[in-house]
Order: C-alpha cells, then sequence, then structure tokens
C-alpha cells in the first residue's frame, strides 16, 4: 500500500531540477526510503542495546578460556 506525500517548493529550483534531468519523484522516493530505512536501523539497534544492558557481564577470563578449549578440541 502507498501513500501520497505532497511538498511545496520555490518555482525557481522545480525548473532547474527539470532542466537537470533530475526525475523529482523517483529522487524523493528514493531519499525517504533511504531515511525510513536508517530510522528503522537505529531503532533496532536502540533495541538491542537494552538487552545488551539486561545481560550480565561475562565472567573475566571467559574468552581466553573459551578460545583455548576451541583450539584444544581439533
Amino acid at each position: 500500500m502507498s501513500t501520497v506525500v505532497t511538498v511545496r517548493i520555490r518555482r525557481e529550483v522545480k525548473e532547474i531540477l527539470e532542466r537537470g534531468g533530475v526525475d523529482i519523484s523517483k529522487v524523493v522516493k528514493e531519499f525517504l526510503e533511504e531515511l525510513a530505512w536508517k530510522i528503522k536501523v537505529e531503532e533496532t539497534l536502540n533495541k538491542l542495546d537494552k538487552l545488551l544492558e539486561k545481560m550480565p557481564p561475562t565472567p573475566k577470563g571467559y574468552a581466553v578460556k573459551s578460545v583455548r578449549e576451541d583450539r584444544d578440541s581439533r
């Protein structure tokens, strides 16, 4: 589903863009879609940060122990 968004710009700006061969509708759609994607990514990262804040820290030396166990298992 889609919706209509209307934007007013100065006539001069529109004329310059059209002379330059810019497909205004396409450019605006692409910009807004990219902006929406960035916002969605930021929201997801914020949720992950909150989730990580709730997790307890790993015990000291855990990474070293884990790597050694992996090496020894080969």
